[in-house]
């Protein structure tokens, strides 16, 4: 791949110098620039998860050196790009980017004069333009960091990649420290994997000896993981209630679930005082039996429109203690028995609440939860985080801010949730979102995963992998949730299986990535009496045979940075 920095009219100038300067005006892009083509290496780097959400006086070193933005002298030149309310944008004009790299992108941002503007970058290519390639939340007198990535469809000989206020003010921006990174498919798919080594799976050795320690070789040990550590499940609706079929296929597949809407505001409580929580109890019931864990989703839901009719009358005192009720009644019924519940959900998109109770209240349903359900984690839930960053409302920046102030605001508030309902998803930035909320150190789960009906079926399930790749392999990500729960009409946007259950193609994804996440191996012990491997997370059974006597035991495998040694005795 080459990527050189150059104005349009310095073309020619390529056929008879190696290096040269030019200086021209051409579709309103002003540059001075050294002529230089950069090639990434076969290797390339390792992916760097770095990122930032303090604000810092002075910014930190480009990420990967610059990347391919650095020119011959080691500097990174800056263009401006006039745009189309005239202007002049920060930008950096590339040649030759080709099409299924995967392209990380960083910078720091400042603003200048005071206050703050949300910045987008946005790649402008041939035949096509990405809004949205990555935001910040910029500040005056500090700079913050921006980081996103792309891949394209096509290759394009010419693009640019600026960066504007998304308000489209006349706010000047200033940019520092500026990288783009090129990795190819394969550099991709070997940083998830190596992610995948040292984050979900672990080293073992088995020791195997008779009864007076006398070490056995050339026993043979079978591994076989009975249970995974890393939480994947699916939305269940009460459709599953009574239909063994569906029962048996997701008890199969899932160690995790949530319930779409039984546990909505609208489902246990129509009317007021009328509490109705079969659906629920029965639904519990299932998962339990199935050692199947599950998140409460949800106990607030911001949206006035998802928001029981009777509730939406209330005000003042009326609407707290209709609150404080509904937190009581649901959260003393499941105590201890949802492992999260979504407190307020997508408040970053609606205020229901906070417009009638005042600014504090999504904070209250915070401390009143945990008061309720002590054992449980208190999440955000949001969706257009890591789907996009075109919505201005949940970028990245906004969702960690928002958070904050609940957290400022006494809060207890422990996990982000990312609902992940995609369109096409740019897996550069899915990650480095991922990268920037991790500087939280809290539980990040990916809640409502799914593609959407408007994609063929073979390009659902070929995003849908790509997801649940990247999700799964993130270091940072402890569970992932997909939004499949199945109707006789269907499925919100996406199904895995036919009203026979029968796989469809994003079944098939699943299934084939369960397969590919589980351990199962087998061998004889060396001449020192040991059998290793390295497996994933979770529990096993260890069966070993060693003549006419064999035994078997069950080990689980925990997360740890040395390697677990397990004895057997025959």
């Amino acid at each position: 791949m080459d990527v050189v920095l150059l104005a349009p009219c310095c073309h020619s100038l390529l056929r008879s110098v190696h290096i040269s300067f030019c200086i021209c005006t051409l579709y309103n892009l002003h540059i001075l620039v050294e002529l230089i083509a950069v090639s990434a290496g076969a290797e390339g780097p390792s992916y760097d998860y770095s990122a930032y959400t303090e604000c810092k006086y002075h910014p930190e070193a480009p990420l990967y050196n610059g990347g391919v933005l650095v020119d011959r002298s080691g500097r990174i030149p800056v263009a401006y790009h006039k745009t189309e309310t005239g202007v002049y944008a920060p930008a950096f004009l590339l040649y030759n980017l080709t099409e299924t790299t995967r392209y990380s992108f960083s910078c720091w941002v400042k603003a200048k004069g005071t206050g703050s503007a949300l910045v987008r970058a946005t790649l402008s290519a041939e035949g096509s333009t990405l809004n949205c390639i990555g935001t910040v939340l910029a500040r005056s007198g500090c700079w913050s960091f921006l980081k996103g990535g792309f891949v394209l469809d096509s290759f394009s000989r010419s693009s640019v990649l600026y960066l504007q206020d998304v308000d489209e003010k006349m706010t000047e921006i200033s940019v520092a420290s500026a990288s783009l990174q090129p990795f190819s498919v394969e550099q991709w798919s070997t940083h998830q994997q190596d992610s995948i080594r040292t984050r979900r799976k672990r080293a073992v050795t088995i020791h195997v000896s008779d009864e007076q320690g006398n070490l056995i070789g050339g026993a043979s040990v079978s591994i076989r993981q009975s249970s995974r550590d890393f939480p994947l499940g699916s939305a269940i609706a009460n459709t599953i209630l009574g239909n063994k079929q569906y029962q048996e296929w997701f008890a199969e597949r899932f160690n995790a679930a949530v319930f779409e809407n039984e546990l909505k505001w609208y489902a246990t409580e129509p009317e007021p005082g009328r509490l109705n929580y079969t659906l629920a109890d029965e639904m519990l019931e299932f998962v339990v039996s199935n050692q199947i864990i599950a998140r409460g989703h949800n106990i607030f839901w911001e949206d006035p429109i998802y928001t029981p009719s009777w509730v939406r009358n209330l005000s003042g005192d009326d609407l707290r203690a209709a609150v404080r009720s509904r937190i009581q009644s649901l959260l003393s019924r499941y105590r201890g028995q949802f492992v999260h519940w979504d407190v307020s959900n997508e408040m970053l998109h609606f205020d229901f609440y906070e417009q009638r109770l005042g600014s504090n209240a999504s904070s209250e349903f915070f401390r009143t939860a945990q008061q309720s359900d002590p054992l449980a984690t208190l999440f955000m839930n949001e969706f257009n985080v890591v789907e996009t960053c075109s919505d201005a409302r949940s970028t990245v920046d906004s969702y960690i801010s928002r958070l904050k102030e609940l957290k400022n605001g006494g809060a207890i508030l422990e996990g982000i949730g990312l609902e992940g309902h995609f369109w096409r998803p740019n897996i550069p930035l899915m990650r480095a979102v991922l990268d920037k909320l991790s500087t939280l150190e809290l539980p990040i789960w990916l809640t409502e995963i799914d593609i959407s009906k408007k994609v063929d079926a073979q390009k659902q399930a070929l995003y849908l992998e790509e997801v649940l790749r990247e999700g799964f392999s993130h270091p940072s990500v402890g569970g992932i949730i997909l939004w499949t729960a199945l109707h006789p009409n269907g499925c919100y946007q996406m199904c895995l299986t036919d009203q026979s259950f029968g796989n469809l193609p994003t079944g098939d994804v699943v299934d084939e990535l369960l397969k590919e996440w589980e351990t199962t191996e087998g061998g004889l012990t060396d001449e020192h009496g040991q059998y290793s491997f390295i497996g994933f997370l979770g529990e096993y059974k260890v069966s070993v045979v060693a003549g006419n006597r064999s035994t078997e035991t069950s080990l689980f495998l925990s997360r740890g940075g040395e390697t677990k040694h397990a004895t057997v005795h025959l």
